[in-house]
């Protein structure tokens, strides 16, 4: 049988003292003893507590209540607060051993056992009194089975009404201005009640509360969101949503309705309710639980999980209560006094319902909730059926936010981005070791300069280029590239020059390959013409793929010329070089059955339209992604001399014997430049001579024939579309998990950061090229989206969770 212990205090204050009746009895039946003391004035009480509720309130929660200033002064310290909570508890308890006060703790001891269950309400109307933690009084500690509750010294029982046989618990839940703190998780709560029947208005307009009141019985009414206690603690005031704020006065006669109708609980899940309470309490409800200050999400949500999972499972209303603020204590590391704050109010005339009473069978029969094994099998199967039925719907949603992504990179939209995100990664690479199979004779401003101006066409003159093939010739190079154009034929006195371009009589020298530039009717570029001394098998092209913003990606190595061209060369000039170094050791071009190149072991397959991020790129001929060579600097990973060191012999025989002999232009006058993904160090986008980006490209050939240096490579589109939607299904997941933001935040960081890495170590490792921008787009954007929906669609729209 309960035990009900009444402690009336009189009228008085913490100046003069309280006088105090101590009433103990059976529940339901009048009291057995009664015995009068007091208790002495204590100044020191009150300011403890006010020290302790000014620091508790500094605390640097993650959501504060609407309606409390704000701290002006530093953020309290989590150990500030303990300290100043053992000085309250340690005030209070000397206060409550006062001699004055000493034959109401004799009759406790005398009266109760610790082994009975004890309901203990203080009677007053005092709100100094009201505010302190009464549940630190160590005589109520010795008591396991004991929780005290608050009321007035003025009440009534309510006359409810004969009710209709029913066989759920009809809740009305209230989830107000949830702006700053995380609602769903009280919903998820309330939603695993059994026996329940619960109506959510989600931040409903004033007279949707008040029609909702009016128009049914109700059990139960509960409110999760933002509150606070105006004045001297005689209002409360609750935010129904974010524009609209109420009293319990402005809500008196539809809650007075309600409690006539059969309401037998109200349950604040909110900051600072005590003046709700006190308000409530004229309304003559029989039981209310508050929260007595501002109370952080996470200890808000976890005591109504305890809570309502004790009360559901058959403990009294009291017992539930201390059995889950007790439980709070487990966040009291970083909530310090969670214990302190879940309060009941109660109107003496009733006696707390269990959640049994209010279930009625058929024929008026009390149905008890005993979960059987197969009942907690079945809720078990229920949750795993839900949990897949959401995991499937968040993979639908990441399905469609990939085909739209996808979308909009098959469109185009997307490859400017992921071109720059490309240039990063590349641009972000380690040096490498230069390519000591090349040299480039470099004709620089000077050596322009220092030829005969009557004799020089270009940037080469005919007895210059004499000279130079001459001298290198007999360093013994494996191949000779001029990446020079001569539309021109050789002059007339000079026939060892024309003999040296035809091959004649060089059967012992290195090939000479020359240029020339194939004509383009879509640009209107009518090409250059080769020497006329150079026979087909030894021309090539020197154009090369530039990208929309004029930067270079691409190798084109070979294609078909127009028949219009005065060009007619098919490969690129880095291809005829390449060729003809690697014949030497024994490696020629192979063809695929699907037309890909072969040499050595490495395929070059080549570019199509739409090609990772590339999208309706000019594909034609056969193009590979240059993966350029870094050391340094972009110009310096070749080795180089200068036409007028050549020409002195100042060049060692080393430097020149069974290498590919590159010759080109880097004087800025003749423009021949081309844009990199590389900058400068001041920033700007890096252009190197076109001779060196010929450079580029042979030592990317080679390296791949030879060395086993990577080639870029890009996945198809399903493989694209796969690993976007990966990212996609991450970005929903973070969200349907995180509850939030700050740490969805942090989540997805980590996320987009790590994504990030996998794309630089696969670039650098293995050379793949694989989608970065649509991968962080999708995963914030479904982040974002899932996020939203679960916060605003679900919770104003739905009953159930997707």
């Amino acid at each position: 049988m309960t035990k009900l212990v009444v402690l009336k205090f009189g009228k008085g204050s913490f100046e003069t003292g309280f006088p105090i009746t101590l009433e103990i009895g059976e529940e339901n039946s009048r009291p057995q003893s009664e015995v009068i003391s007091e208790l002495p004035p204590n100044i020191e009480l009150l300011l403890n507590f006010n020290r302790w509720q000014a620091i508790y309130r500094n605390l640097d929660f993650s959501a504060r209540p609407i309606g409390l200033p704000k701290p002006t002064t530093e953020i309290s310290e989590v150990e500030e607060c303990v300290q100043a909570a053992k000085q309250l508890s340690d005030c209070l308890n000397y206060w409550l051993q006062s001699e004055s006060f000493r034959p109401i703790r004799e009759k406790w001891l005398e009266k109760l056992l610790t082994s009975d269950v004890i309901r203990v309400i203080l009677q007053t109307q005092d709100y100094q009194l009201q505010r302190l933690p009464w549940h630190l009084w160590e005589l109520v500690e010795r008591y396991p089975n004991a929780e005290i509750g608050f009321s007035t010294p003025t009440y009534e029982q309510v006359c409810l009404p004969s009710s209709k046989p029913t066989a759920t618990v009809k809740i009305l839940a209230l989830i107000g201005d949830s702006t700053g703190i995380d609602t769903l998780a009280d919903r998820a709560h309330l939603e695993q009640l059994p026996n329940a029947k619960i109506d959510f208005l989600v931040e409903p307009a004033r007279k949707d509360l008040t029609d909702n009141l009016w128009q049914q019985n109700w059990d139960i009414l509960f409110f999760a969101g933002h509150s606070s206690t105006q004045g001297a603690g005689e209002t409360g005031q609750i935010y129904i949503n974010q524009t609209e704020s109420l009293t319990i006065s402005q809500l008196k006669y539809a809650l007075k309705q309600a409690v006539e109708r059969g309401l037998k609980l109200a349950i604040f899940n909110s900051c600072d309710g005590l003046g709700l309470a006190r308000e409530f309490a004229t309304l003559q409800i029989p039981q209310l639980i508050v929260m007595r200050e501002p109370v952080p999400d996470s200890v808000a949500q976890t005591f109504l999980k305890y809570f309502l999972e004790a009360y559901a499972l058959g403990k009294s209303l009291y017992l539930a209560v201390r059995q889950a603020r007790e439980r709070l204590q487990g966040l009291e590391g970083q909530f310090p006094c969670a214990t302190w704050l879940p309060v009941i109010y109660q109107n003496p005339a009733e006696v707390p319902p269990s959640w049994q009473d209010m279930i009625v069978g058929e024929g008026g029969d009390n149905l008890i909730f005993h979960p059987s094994p197969n009942t907690r099998l079945q809720n078990f199967k229920t949750k795993v059926k839900n949990s897949k039925l959401n995991f499937s719907r968040l993979i639908c949603a990441s399905l469609a936010i990939t085909g739209l992504i996808m979308g909009m990179r098959y469109g185009g939209m997307l490859q400017s981005m992921e071109l720059q995100a490309f240039d990063q990664l590349i641009r972000l690479r380690p040096d490498e070791k230069p390519d000591s199979r090349l040299l480039v004779v470099t004709i620089t401003e000077e050596d322009v300069q220092s030829q005969s101006q009557q004799e020089r066409r270009g940037s080469l003159s005919d007895k210059s280029l004499l000279k130079l093939l001459e001298k290198l010739q007999s360093y013994q190079p494996k191949v000779i590239g001029l990446d020079i154009y001569r539309d021109y034929a050789v002059r007339q006195d000079l026939p060892a020059l024309a003999a040296l371009m035809q091959g004649k009589g060089t059967t012992s020298k290195a090939d000479l390959i020359a240029v020339c530039q194939v004509s383009d009717n879509h640009s209107r570029r009518p090409g250059i013409p080769p020497p006329p001394e150079i026979p087909q098998e030894r021309l090539s092209f020197s154009d090369i793929a530039v990208d929309p913003d004029n930067i270079v990606r691409r190798h084109l190595l070979a294609l078909t010329p127009e028949p219009s061209s005065p060009c007619k060369a098919s490969y690129a000039l880095s291809v005829q070089l390449a060729l003809r170094y690697l014949a030497t050791r024994n490696i020629s071009l192979e063809f695929t059955s699907d037309g890909a190149w072969k040499l050595g072991k490495t395929f070059f397959k080549p570019l199509e339209a739409h090609t990772s991020g590339y999208q309706s790129i000019d594909a034609s001929g056969h193009q590979i992604m240059l993966n350029y060579r870094a050391h340094r600097s972009l110009q310096e990973f070749v080795p180089q001399t200068t036409l007028t060191e050549v020409l002195a012999g100042r060049v060692e025989l080393s430097a020149v014997k069974d290498r590919i002999v590159l010759i080109g232009t880097v004087a800025e006058s003749f423009q021949d430049y081309s844009s990199t993904p590389y900058f400068t160090n001041e920033g700007a986008i890096q252009k190197i001579p076109g001779v060196i980006l010929q450079a580029q490209m042979i030592s990317q050939l080679l390296s791949a024939a030879l060395d086993g240096r990577p080639l870029l490579w890009t996945w198809c589109v399903w493989h694209s579309s796969i690993w976007v939607w990966g990212w996609s299904l991450t970005g929903s997941l973070l969200a349907w998990y995180i509850r939030r933001l700050l740490y969805l935040g942090i989540a997805t960081g980590v996320a987009i950061g790590s994504l990030y890495g996998i794309c630089f170590v696969i670039l650098v490792q293995w050379g793949g090229w694989i989608p970065l921008v649509p991968c962080a787009i999708a995963l914030i954007g479904s982040s974002s989206i899932i996020a939203c929906v679960k916060k605003n669609y679900l919770v104003r729209k739905l009953r159930v969770f997707l």
